[in-house]
């Protein structure tokens, strides 16, 4: 009996690692953002998990990427398969750059480090919020692979000026200016929850602590938690995070325009890569300032609830400024076949940054490096099933909304051409 159950059975391997564990029972993206949500508390889990108002940009997101199929094409020969593609001048290994999240220790003690660390490995982009709560120095220390710096244009100019000096010194290649939030969305799942950046005290979550010991542990026996783009300057209250935050807080500028994006071609030598474009005419803008890159994004649904499905505006965005810039898209974005169905529409390439961040709640750097090693086999696997060898070879004509009967045609222009 133990000959033929041995013949068929293996003993799976007990893994001590509980991060080990916890991944090794995970499929995809949406069984991390379940691990995550067990792990975390819950207005840590929420502050990564919502969006702004009622959510409806959000899920309009990812079910934009539902609408659209593939039109395989059989008995093509896919036994070499370059998945690379060229970004800003460079090339990349897939079509994949990892959005910035602020606050990422918020998820593991690690954060930003442990996720840099993971996109240099797989040679994926990393780009490093304003908001971060490790310093560029310290990003740029652990890792030696590509990265972005995102940048908001503070009212502090010359805080702003310090940020693109320090990020020029350490090897950041280029700046994603984002432009999508002259003030802040209401995150009302945050409001239901009681979650602030510094979170504040109380029964409840103290409470939620205990119930998540893993994470509490983490977060209490690792450095403070602060804001290291604003911990150098005086007035924002030295190393309190606390006064940190607010001082943050209050460096929003409602008056931001065009001219400062002049302003900083001006401060910043390298390519310039404009993100939160959410219309025709601001991306044809981008294309008129020498902006090198656009991002189509709404913040993943965290500022203004109502704007359009991001993947709806590739192919408008795209007839609208041909070949003049690099198109990236976010907001929904959590397997290598969405990342084929972006790049179909005419985007460059796409960011994510809700999936890498589920996956550092999940299981730390062990998670990011699983999630990204996804998103590159997922990748390859749906060009293979879909007769394509080569990224330029995935053209307009592979993919269809769902419930065309024929050829392909025009997604509608939800952006109004003018």
């Amino acid at each position: 009996m133990l000959k033929t159950l041995r013949s068929a059975m293996r003993f799976r391997r007990f893994r001590l690692n509980p991060a080990a564990r916890r991944l090794e029972r995970c499929a995809n993206v949406e069984d991390l953002r379940q691990a995550a949500r067990r792990r975390l508390p819950r207005g840590v889990f929420g502050y990564i998990d919502g969006a702004a108002e009622d959510e409806v940009t959000l899920g309009r997101n990812s079910d934009a990427f539902r609408q659209i199929e593939f039109r395989p094409r059989v008995l093509r020969d896919v036994t070499n398969i370059d998945t690379s593609t060229e970004l800003l001048g460079e090339r990349i290994p897939v079509p994949l750059v990892l959005a910035p999240t602020g606050f990422s220790r918020i998820a593991h003690s690690q954060g930003e480090l442990a996720v840099a660390r993971a996109a240099a490995r797989a040679g994926i982009t990393y780009t490093l919020s304003t908001l971060g709560t490790w310093s560029l120095e310290e990003v740029a220390a652990v890792s030696d692979g590509p990265r972005w710096f995102q940048l908001y244009v503070w009212r502090d100019r010359g805080l702003a000026r310090e940020l693109l000096e320090r990020a020029a010194v350490s090897g950041y290649s280029a700046i994603c200016l984002t432009a999508d939030a002259p003030v802040l969305g209401r995150r009302e799942r945050d409001v239901r929850l009681g979650f602030t950046l510094p979170p504040k005290l109380g029964l409840d979550t103290l409470w939620d602590g205990i119930r998540h010991p893993g994470w509490t542990w983490d977060f209490i026996t690792h450095e403070p938690i602060v804001f290291s783009c604003a911990q150098s300057r005086e007035s924002a209250g030295g190393v309190n995070a606390i006064a940190l935050a607010q001082y943050v807080n209050h460096q929003f500028d409602a008056s931001l325009t065009w001219r400062d994006v002049e302003w900083l071609r001006n401060v910043w030598s390298g390519p310039v890569v404009l993100k939160g474009v959410q219309s025709v005419e601001d991306a044809r803008r981008a294309v008129e300032c020498g902006l090198e890159g656009l991002v189509i994004s709404n913040h993943g649904g965290r500022q203004l609830d109502g704007a359009p499905a991001t993947l709806d505006l590739v192919e408008p965005v795209r007839e609208a400024v041909g070949s003049a810039i690099d198109i990236l898209v976010d907001g929904g974005v959590r397997r290598g076949s969405d990342l084929a169905k972006a790049v179909a529409l005419g985007a460059t390439a796409c960011m994510a940054g809700r999936a890498h961040f589920y996956a550092l709640g999940a299981g730390g750097e062990r998670g990011v490096d699983l999630v990204l090693k996804w998103f590159a086999e997922g990748f390859r696997r749906t060009m293979a099933l879909m007769g394509v060898c080569s990224v330029p070879e995935i053209t307009r004509e592979t993919v269809r909304r769902r419930g065309q009967a024929r050829g392909p045609k025009q997604l509608p222009d939800l952006a109004g051409s003018g």
